[in-house]
């Protein structure tokens, strides 16, 4: 999901001067556990797969709104961090770019929102999570970096796997069972579901471009900006289409304020867990996303994934599965016992 794209710049690891290095080194120790930063990444899964089961079954709150409660999650516990470290809000020579995050980021969020109001869950987050395989085609179109056998090769395994999820009438045609569940059997192909989904891998791999120039700055002013722009970026966009309103029964109010903090303990997590562990091994830990999203569409929403749906997972997290083990073998010494044994995924 888009959720995480925001804390992308940990990926080189923890720098010095960031206020939770101490204390995240004195939890180091007295835990003692050197899968911490896994255990937190998979938590990190656990509380944004919640988010996307609360967008799915508040069907009376528009996907829009629900994009501005959840960037409210985003904004309010980031502000405080912010004036603590006295951080810029907006610093010069960086603003562009910001700008250009922000933008990307929210469409890419609700975007990620109307598929999974309009798709089954499992197939609309694993789509949606294969955005870092897309990230060498924008790499190389805007970064000049160069897009090796192994990035086609991922690319093109990523983008059958999501043929096999879409299953689009144009591929399989008009009459192609759907065994989710008996309520989508007799339904006509909604296409929007599935061009939102991978319209916002897309706008998320681009997130991801960005973010490597903004890598420099403090976590707290990338994520105030995000929060504070996308906010008012959703309201306005809730204000075009009609559904400025707060939700109506106490059950789906209390569900929007739940979404808020899920939504801001699932990026705790995730920044923590990359302070804590490589870029590499948290992008793999996070592949429990997709696990927890079959879990949640058959035990809320009783919807089977039948076996298109399954083998099309299967290649998208084993594309990006490859792309983070890939990634994080670079980042390893030349003489690593590990970086050897990995040697046939760098292609060395």
């Amino acid at each position: 999901m888009p959720e995480n794209l925001e804390l992308h710049q940990f990926e080189d690891g923890t720098r010095a001067g960031d206020i939770s290095n101490q204390w995240l080194e004195q939890i180091k120790t007295r835990v003692n556990c050197p899968y911490l930063g896994i255990i937190l990444a998979t938590l990190s899964s656990l509380f944004f797969s919640l988010c996307s089961v609360i967008v799915k079954g508040l069907v009376d709150v528009n996907p829009m709104e629900l994009a501005s409660f959840r960037f409210v999650g985003v904004l309010l516990p980031t502000i405080p961090i912010l004036i603590y470290t006295k951080q810029p809000v907006f610093p010069e020579g960086k603003r562009v770019i910001l700008l250009l995050r922000c933008f990307m980021g929210t469409t890419g969020l609700m975007l990620s929102f109307y598929a999974f109001r309009h798709m089954p869950l499992a197939d609309a987050s694993v789509i949606i999570f294969s955005t870092p395989v897309f990230v060498a085609i924008f790499a190389r179109a805007f970064l000049k970096e160069p897009c090796t056998l192994f990035n086609v090769l991922t690319i093109n395994i990523t983008l059958l796997g999501v043929v096999l999820i879409t299953r689009p009438p144009l591929v399989f045609g008009e009459a192609t069972p759907d065994l989710d569940s008996e309520k989508y059997t007799d339904k006509t192909y909604d296409i929007w579901g599935p061009v939102a989904a991978i319209s916002s891998t897309l706008f998320g791999a681009n997130v991801y471009i960005l973010l490597r120039a903004l890598k420099n700055l403090h976590f707290s002013v990338i994520m105030t900006n995000f929060g504070a722009i996308a906010l008012i970026y959703t309201l306005i966009v809730c204000g075009a289409i009609g559904a400025v309103c707060w939700p109506s029964c106490g059950r789906d109010r209390w569900l929007v304020v739940i979404l808020g903090i899920f939504s801001f303990l699932g990026q705790i997590l995730l920044t923590l867990s990359l302070q804590v562990e490589q870029a590499g091994p948290v992008a793999i830990a996070r592949c429990a996303d997709i696990v927890f999203a079959f879990i949640w569409q058959i035990l809320f929403f009783g919807e089977a994934p039948n076996g298109y749906s399954l083998c099309g997972a299967l290649m998208v997290v084993s594309s990006v599965i490859l792309t983070a083990m890939k990634k994080w073998a670079m980042a390893l010494p030349r003489e690593s016992s590990l970086r050897k044994r990995l040697r046939l995924i760098l292609m060395e």
